[in-house]
């Protein structure tokens, strides 16, 4: 089994890459770490970088989560074989982009791409956004899935990603004591659905929810609390499309012995309990 520890961070195309650097730094809230040629690394923790964007195909994207060992890269990719998914090992210069020791690439059964890293980098400088949007880190991913109990499968019997709640057959994975780090949604093509940040309270999302109205920027869900994770959330579009939530007050799983997985309903009130309803496509279903 894969032993996943993190996720790490996101790699996404765009073709305005100055459009896509102005919205992360000033309206998502993140703080700029490296400009390089085609590329700008941006930070929201402790970690050098959790989000890049690059010059290329908007429909260009990975998500990478890190694991413990080196070794279990090499065991990763053994097994990622033996199961028909084709495994590539980064070059020493792909790594040094990704700000990494080591990684492998794959696509899990939708085609989404996904890394498996070790030792990504940290930064001897603290993390402190270009606006104040109370953001505490890169908490989860929402991914694509043409085929949700197959892919369920896939994350629950090839990593250590365990199913906290189901939203009709959409399972919410945790892969440590937090509610989930991956999200599935129904979709006809591979991508990542949504991207998620954490902020500090209740209040820095509704600061954020005005900031970003006051500025145009297309909300599609919330503010609301979602009755799965318990988390305050606003969901709001970025560039490309690519859909952004704050959230805050996440559930975690402490005790893995009494939690039991829970359904719920497919519809908006599975969605949110303050009565939101969501126009994001694969929460429409």
């Amino acid at each position: 089994m894969i032993k996943l520890a993190d996720v790490s961070y996101v790699r996404l195309g765009t073709r305005d890459l100055e459009g896509a650097t102005h919205f992360a730094t000033e309206y998502l809230g993140l703080d700029v770490a490296e400009r390089a040629k085609g590329s700008v690394y941006f930070k929201s923790d402790e970690r050098e970088h959790t989000l890049c964007y690059f010059e290329g195909d908007p429909g260009d994207q990975v998500v990478c989560f890190e694991v413990e060992e080196q070794f279990h890269l090499d065991e990763a990719a053994a097994q990622l074989e033996s199961l028909g998914h084709p495994v590539r090992r980064g070059t020493a210069s792909e790594a040094a982009l990704r700000k990494v020791h080591d990684f492998i690439a794959f696509r899990d059964p939708t085609g989404n791409p996904i890394e498996l890293t070790w030792r990504p980098a940290y930064s001897g400088r603290r993390y402190h956004g270009a606006r104040d949007a109370g953001i505490t880190g890169f908490s989860h991913v929402g991914l694509c899935s043409s085929d949700l109990a197959r892919d369920e499968a896939f994350w629950t019997k090839v990593t250590n990603a365990q199913v906290s709640d189901r939203i009709g057959d959409a399972p919410l994975l945790r892969i440590d004591e937090v509610h989930h780090t991956i999200a599935l949604f129904p979709s006809v093509k591979p991508g990542i659905q949504h991207i998620n940040h954490q902020v500090e309270t209740g209040d820095d999302i509704m600061r954020s929810h005005q900031f970003l109205k006051d500025r145009q920027v297309r909300m599609v869900f919330g503010p609301g609390r979602h009755p799965t994770s318990s988390a305050k959330f606003l969901y709001f579009e970025g560039p490309d499309g690519m859909v952004f939530e704050y959230s805050s007050g996440v559930r975690e799983i402490a005790d893995e012995l009494l939690w039991r997985e829970r359904q719920f309903m497919f519809e908006p009130k599975g969605f949110c309990k303050w009565g939101a309803k969501p126009n994001i496509a694969e929460f429409n279903k």
